[in-house]
């Protein structure tokens, strides 16, 4: 056995003994700690409750409703329709996640982390939409043994196993990934100054979020959106709708070249939706369309990023696996892909918050 090995296989020999715990728990040095690692084991067990906990709060409109302004447990019952108890248990209940707080007697207002919430609307999109990944995960050996797919999430997520969306679908995950993808928009341009560039083709934009949040940075940047027909028609009418400017083209990047003419290409939470081939081939579709010189712009969570590991290798690892197709990808990795795809070079570049998204560019 290794000497790191021999070492690990003491140290949780000592974690785990219940003497070693009960020592730690009175020795005033170790007190602090012992407390941390039990809340951390607490949380890991305890966790669906949160969430389920979270939402609640955002589906019966509850922190909606406090952030109007302080409540009292009669107004609450009358606005989420539950009896008394039932009211004063959520409410509880979200005063310990910090998402409400209690002001006075019998008065109850939005905590912090009910206000960071309703000030990213995706976040309470996604907690909407994580009812279809529990369903999932209610036996995660089952999905991990079929390999993935197969449930719910696959179900709304149409095209990740092969199927062309109708209009309803491509509206229903249309407005999902618009909701959801200002934070990452924000992370990618933060990190990157789009304004150098001449023009932007978004591949798998989706309804445009992210080349409204281009126009809102670099108006003077021309944009350029591919994705499948359903979507990108929901794109052109958006822009349309709000008197910005947007070249739609819809197609199947598997099977259609992409657009020409942009002098960089981005793929925002595109590659980590498919398998190692098709992501390769996006990757391949993007090199062909750019000019020598020309820019690849890839931001999503990414895997084994330094605190941002329960994102990319637990959220993410267990969310795609459910879609049936993707998997989360570390850096070194994707960066060897648009290099394999025959781009000159290709490097990460470091953002404000990689839980949310991390960036690589690469050059063509």
């Amino acid at each position: 056995m290794k000497l790191h090995d021999r070492w690990r296989a003491w140290r949780n020999g000592l974690i785990g003994s219940p003497a070693f715990q009960r020592w730690a728990a009175r020795f005033p040095l170790t007190l602090p700690v012992a407390r941390r690692r039990a809340a951390a084991l607490f949380d890991v067990t305890a966790g669906f409750v949160y969430s389920q906990i979270a939402h609640a709060c955002v589906t019966s409109g509850l922190l909606g409703r406090l952030a109007e302004g302080p409540m009292t447990v009669e107004a609450v019952q009358a606005a989420v329709e539950l009896d008394r108890d039932g009211a004063l248990r959520l409410l509880r209940a979200a005063v310990a996640l910090k998402l409400a707080e209690p002001t006075g007697q019998d008065r109850w207002a939005l905590g912090v982390e009910g206000a960071s919430l309703l000030g990213a609307p995706g976040v309470a999109a996604m907690i909407r939409h994580h009812a279809l990944l529990y369903a999932d995960l209610a036996d995660p050996i089952a999905l991990l043994r079929r390999g993935g797919g197969g449930g719910a999430l696959a179900a709304y997520w149409t095209y990740a196993e092969g199927g062309p969306p109708d209009a309803a679908e491509a509206e229903a995950y249309s407005r999902l990934m618009s909701d959801s993808q200002a934070m990452v928009a924000a992370q990618v341009l933060d990190a990157w100054s789009i304004a150098r560039h001449r023009r932007l083709l978004d591949v798998g934009g989706g309804e445009g979020t992210f080349l409204r949040a281009v126009a809102a940075r670099a108006p003077g940047v021309e944009r350029m959106l591919f994705d499948l027909p359903a979507v990108a028609e929901r794109a052109r009418a958006r822009f349309g709708a709000e008197g910005l400017a947007l070249q739609a083209t819809g197609g199947d990047v598997f099977q259609d070249a992409l657009p020409t003419g942009a002098d960089v290409v981005s793929l925002i939470r595109v590659l980590h939706d498919h398998d190692d081939g098709p992501a390769l081939a996006i990757l391949k579709a993007a090199q062909a369309a750019l000019p020598p010189g020309g820019t690849l712009l890839i931001g999503e969570p990414m895997a084994q990023e330094r605190g941002a590991e329960r994102v990319g290798d637990a959220y993410f690892g267990m969310y795609l696996l459910a879609m049936g197709s993707g998997r989360p990808r570390p850096a070194r990795e994707i960066i060897a892909m648009c290099r394999e795809a025959g781009f000159f070079s290709a490097r990460r570049v470091r953002t404000a918050m990689p839980v949310i998204a991390s960036v690589i560019v690469a050059r063509n």
